[in-house]
């Protein structure tokens, strides 16, 4: 299903996987769409007509999918332990095949302008790969399988969740810039575009929100009523998304009191920045 970002509006439904969804991405343009399903398939779509154009066959469950940033390339990784690019324009081609893995892939994405590419698995590691060589150059253990992985837009930081942590790493080297603890086990973390805040959620239900130079909690608070499995801001940072097991994916403000999509502001003068909006709630 796809919403608006600034309102929660539907604007369609992509039909034809059999089973879970477990991943998806949207190309550079957003002119296409993937997924990634428990019908052991990757699946390309219009991402404007909801036409199916490509499905990719795996032997196991596909956990994630990220596009190239030429959108030529799809990368996939599934229970196979495997990381895959399929040719787009040659859906029949066989696929570049990345091993090493010892457990399911959780989370990829491409970096380094296609270059390279960066995986979490079950098997309690975080991972860097060349495409051009198809090895390992960059592993990272870490003390819990990782939940969640998410690259910023200009490349340089990436935030990966594990146990009741959440680190920022230099995506090329997995260096640990800075670590935080969170008071629950987290499932999902996002930084702020601008790098001023991070948020996160998971097993307790809350939503946290944390100064991301000084790792302080500026607030918690609670919204669902299930854990909280994944959280994204937006791309311009006035917003940020949260779905949880409760079947809701809910839109919040950054900045309180800002008019903003279906936010209207009535009188910013008594309206306190950095307080938990009531969100928007879509089933």
């Amino acid at each position: 299903m796809m919403r608006q970002g600034n309102t929660g509006d539907w604007i369609g439904t992509f039909e034809g996987h059999k089973g879970a969804v477990w991943g998806v991405a949207l190309n550079g343009d957003t002119s296409r769409a993937a997924t990634a399903a428990a019908d052991f398939t990757a699946k390309v779509w219009d991402a404007v007509s909801g036409e199916e154009l490509h499905s990719f066959s795996h032997s196991h469950i596909v956990k994630a999918v990220d596009f190239s940033p030429s959108s030529t390339e799809l990368l996939t990784g599934s229970n196979e332990k495997l990381l895959k690019i399929f040719d787009i324009a040659k859906p029949e081609a066989d696929p570049q095949v990345f091993s090493g893995h010892t457990g399911s892939l959780k989370h990829v994405v491409f970096m380094n302008e296609g270059k390279q590419m960066l995986s979490c698995a079950e098997d309690k590691t975080i991972r860097v790969w060349d495409k051009t060589s198809g090895q390992e150059v960059q592993k990272l253990d870490v003390a819990h399988n990782p939940t969640s992985m998410e690259l910023s837009s200009d490349g340089k930081t990436l935030t990966v969740t594990y146990g009741s942590k959440v680190a920022f790493l230099s995506p090329e080297t997995l260096e640990v810039q800075r670590e935080v603890t969170v008071p629950t086990a987290v499932y999902s973390a996002s930084l702020h575009p601008d790098r001023s805040v991070f948020i996160c959620g998971g097993e307790d239900f809350k939503m946290y929100k944390f100064d991301y130079n000084t790792n302080v909690e500026i607030e918690s608070f609670k919204g669902h009523f299930g854990p909280v499995h994944c959280v994204r801001f937006s791309p311009d940072g006035e917003l940020y998304a949260s779905g949880s097991e409760d079947g809701t994916l809910r839109l919040w403000q950054t900045t309180v009191g800002k008019t903003y999509g279906l936010w209207k502001c009535i009188d910013a003068a008594t309206t306190e920045n950095n307080v938990a909006a009531k969100p928007e709630t879509m089933a």
